[in-house]
């Protein structure tokens, strides 16, 4: 049975309708605002012209949003139910991709459905949150604490970071890694745990530097030094702070951005967007951007904060620190501060099926906060609830 704790309020089943009016449209109306950023600068990116991209992004934001909202309305215990399950799916879908998965780009990270190129480890994200979040919904502190505990979490980890791991793409690999992370300290696993798989990853470091892809060697050492082939791998990273310091406090104005144009800004409508925006509407524009973003991951803190079950904290939690990771990573390499890894900017880059799973993840954490009253078992993270 359904139980519902607000005051004057107690009902069986919330229907569709209340979940409906339940959702926080601040939160929905920051998200469309990102949108409709991305597909002006978009436009601004085929000069002036709504094809090639901006026609397609908003199409795929229309058909995401709709995705979002049916996300959101679905009975919680739905996801609850059949956690396992879609994670073992997806799963099967990276197996797949290591078998006949689609080449682009030197990477096989596809599949192939005619329609869209489907990339599953955008999904494992989302599965890999939902199914570490189940496993810790039914473990006690002193599981959770004991080695045997964190086994079998760590393996449903690991083994989808490895598949992702060779096709090859690290960086998605490490974002998966980094928030399982913090689940587990979320949970209570003890610091000296992080500190010994800190240690083993530094000892390991030099031999791991040997199974990287060339160009993957290539990426770090250009991130220490940019100079050392300004031509070849570091013409990305030197272009991008050209046009990130030609824009200016205030920006050259829209479609006026000689870089991104005149086309020395390579990938400026994927992976280098915010530097075109920010060329073309200066540290301003890119202040805001941020903020529009840091506002998102506002509302999902506040909502995990409000949410009385265990299960809808971790969800929300692990699903925000999945968005935050993109938008950190994003900015923090076209800055020169990362790595460039093929990380996009959610909601502003050109994409598919990171537009799909983004929305699909801000549809589950509504799900959470609609339902934030629902007992699934816990109410906290106190010792006495695990």
């Amino acid at each position: 049975m359904y139980k519902y704790y607000e005051s004057g309020f107690k009902s069986q089943r919330m229907s569709i309708k209340d979940r409906f009016f339940n959702i926080n449209f601040g939160y929905v109306f920051c998200i469309v605002l990102l949108a409709i950023v991305g597909t002006v600068v978009l436009y601004s990116a085929a000069n002036g012209s709504w094809q090639p991209w901006a026609v397609k992004q908003l199409i795929r934001f229309g058909v995401a949003l709709g995705l979002m909202f049916f996300m959101a309305l679905l009975d919680v215990k739905i996801y609850l139910k059949y956690s396992y399950v879609a994670y073992f799916l997806v799963l099967m879908l990276l197996i797949a991709v290591e078998i006949s998965g689609h080449v682009g780009m030197g990477a096989q990270r596809w599949i192939d459905l005619k329609v869209f190129k489907l990339q599953p480890s955008e999904l494992m994200k989302i599965a890999l949150v939902l199914v570490l979040a189940k496993y810790f919904h039914g473990c006690t502190l002193n599981k959770i604490r004991s080695i045997q505990g964190i086994i079998a979490p760590v393996l449903m980890a690991a083994f989808p970071a490895a598949l992702v791991l060779v096709q090859p793409d690290l960086g998605t690999a490490l974002m998966m890694l980094f928030t399982t992370m913090v689940i587990f300290f979320i949970v209570g696993v003890q610091w000296w745990k992080f500190a010994a798989l800190g240690g083993v990853g530094l000892a390991l470091a030099p031999l791991a530097w040997h199974f990287l892809r060339d160009y993957q060697k290539d990426r770090v050492l250009t991130f220490l030094n940019p100079e050392r082939d300004p031509l070849g791998a570091g013409y990305h990273i030197i272009q991008s702070k050209i046009a990130l310091g030609s824009g200016g406090v205030f920006g050259k104005g829209f479609l006026n951005g000689t870089q991104s144009h005149l086309n020395f800004l390579p990938e400026k409508h994927t992976d280098f967007i915010f530097t075109m925006l920010s060329e073309e509407f200066g540290m301003i524009g890119g202040s805001l951007i941020i903020l529009l973003n840091m506002v998102i991951i506002a509302y999902g803190y506040m909502f995990a904060f409000h949410t009385s079950s265990y299960y809808g904290k971790l969800v929300i939690l692990g699903l925000n620190t999945n968005y935050f990771m993109y938008v950190f990573i994003n900015i923090a390499m076209v800055l020169g501060l990362l790595p460039v890894v093929g990380i996009p900017l959610p909601l502003i880059s050109y994409g598919g099926t990171v537009m799909l799973s983004v929305m699909a993840s801000f549809g589950i954490i509504l799900c959470m906060d609609v339902n934030r009253n629902l007992n699934l078992g816990r109410s906290s993270f106190g010792d006495n609830d695990l």
